[in-house]
């Protein structure tokens, strides 16, 4: 063969490496090539009625499979891009849980330190700066405010409730001794924003744009809405289709404020995988299990009922990420649940496997279950205990 032909044919089997893009490999051994995910997604967001949906899978600890279904808005129809704003809901608490390990790195906090003992005064003495959320006079004859430590505000033992608004008569208060018992809270997390943003003087934008998102990329994340997200933002849906208003004026919440894209959350979660940011002592530390669940669901009366139908999973919470224990090794989830956003995020860092789901629709979350599996072959998220109701229970992923 000459020179020349030798040349073509290496140029025509580079080509068609190029054209055939490699599967995706999932947690039970099983591949599926990327065209033929898009078709099975597709299938199962139509059948669903979902929205809008962005979906990004890992492989080797970072993202191998990117894509964007459906549309911003039915009003308009304009296609969702993986580049998309989106509300992230509690998605906010993992970036959070980040900055605080990178705070404990510097000194500046200890875990396990009262969080009022960095304080000249009592935080109830503070004027409120915000419409509510640093407004801590309920506490003034709360006593047992005092023993809450960021270990206790990141794997939601604090004893507040989720949000103020949810106690009978709308005040923050104490419900039980500190670190007894795990209890969702969207207050703790915010609680400690409060302490650190008093104790250095710097608000939680700041602080979190210039060790989380400036070093990650994350170039359209903020805790705060921003002018220059109008350009290309989602909103929401109910479950009817109906449209929902977009909340542009909230003030920065470690808890549940974070605007983000699906391409912004996934370079987070890269990092996460790749361990990033933090030394590996910190990632080992946010990732190990504070407080074990034995609840029959994470949110809702369940919460406070006791089961052993989920032993063999021995769910717990790390610091801001829930964990799972599997055959494939621990897995660490994250889920944020909003008003016609619903995202779940599930990582499996042994195998360096992982998904995203997020959606601009109510109905996303009846369509987890069928996603996981086809994905990743993840068969361990426990999607009742998450209120995941299925559209349709599916038949074995294939």
């Amino acid at each position: 063969m000459s020179s020349f032909g030798k040349i073509f044919l290496l140029a025509a089997l580079l080509l068609a490496g190029c054209a055939t893009p490699r599967r995706l490999t999932r947690l039970d051994g099983t591949r599926i090539h990327p065209e033929e995910l898009t078709r099975r997604i597709r299938q199962i967001t139509d059948s669903a009625r979902v929205h809008g949906l962005a979906v990004a899978v890992f492989n080797g600890n970072r993202a191998v499979y990117r894509q964007a279904f459906g549309v911003k808005s039915t009003a308009t129809r304009e296609p969702l891009r993986f580049e998309t704003e989106f509300y992230g809901a509690s998605l906010s608490k993992a970036v959070f849980a980040v900055l605080v390990l990178q705070l404990v790195e510097e000194g500046q906090l200890s875990l396990d330190e009262p969080l009022q003992n960095y304080l000249p005064k009592p935080i109830y003495e503070y004027a409120p700066k915000t419409r509510w959320h640093d407004n801590y006079a309920d506490l003034r004859t709360d006593s047992l405010y005092r023993r809450i430590t960021a270990r206790m505000c990141l794997s939601h033992t604090t004893g507040f409730a989720n949000w103020r608004w949810d106690e009978p008569d709308e005040k923050l208060r104490v419900g039980r001794r500190p670190g007894s018992r795990y209890g969702y809270s969207g207050e703790g997390l915010v609680y400690l924003q409060v302490v650190l943003e008093h104790k250095l003087g710097r608000p939680l934008e700041a602080l979190m744009q210039e060790k989380v998102f400036g070093p990650l990329g994350m170039t359209t994340s903020s805790y705060q809405w921003q002018p220059r997200f109008e350009a290309d933002y989602a909103l929401g849906h109910a479950a009817d289709g109906r449209v929902l208003e977009k909340d542009k004026d909230n003030e920065p919440r470690s808890a549940s404020t974070l605007e983000t894209t699906p391409a912004d959350y996934t370079r987070f979660l890269e990092a996460v995988l790749q361990r990033r940011l933090l030394r590996p002592e910190s990632w080992q530390e946010l990732l190990r299990p504070q407080v074990r669940l034995r609840s029959r669901g994470q949110f809702g009366p369940f919460a406070r009922q006791d089961t052993s139908l989920y032993d063999h999973l021995h769910i717990s919470y790390g610091l801001g990420w829930g964990l799972l224990r599997t055959p494939h090794g621990p897995a660490a989830f994250k889920e944020g649940h909003g008003d016609g956003f619903q995202h779940y995020s599930i990582l499996f860092p042994e195998q360096g496997i992982g998904v995203l789901l997020m959606s601009n629709s109510d109905n996303a979350e009846s369509a987890y279950q069928s996603l996981l599996r086809v994905t990743i072959a993840d068969r361990f998220t426990p999607v009742d205990w998450q209120n995941y109701r299925p559209y349709y229970r599916p038949a074995a992923t294939r």
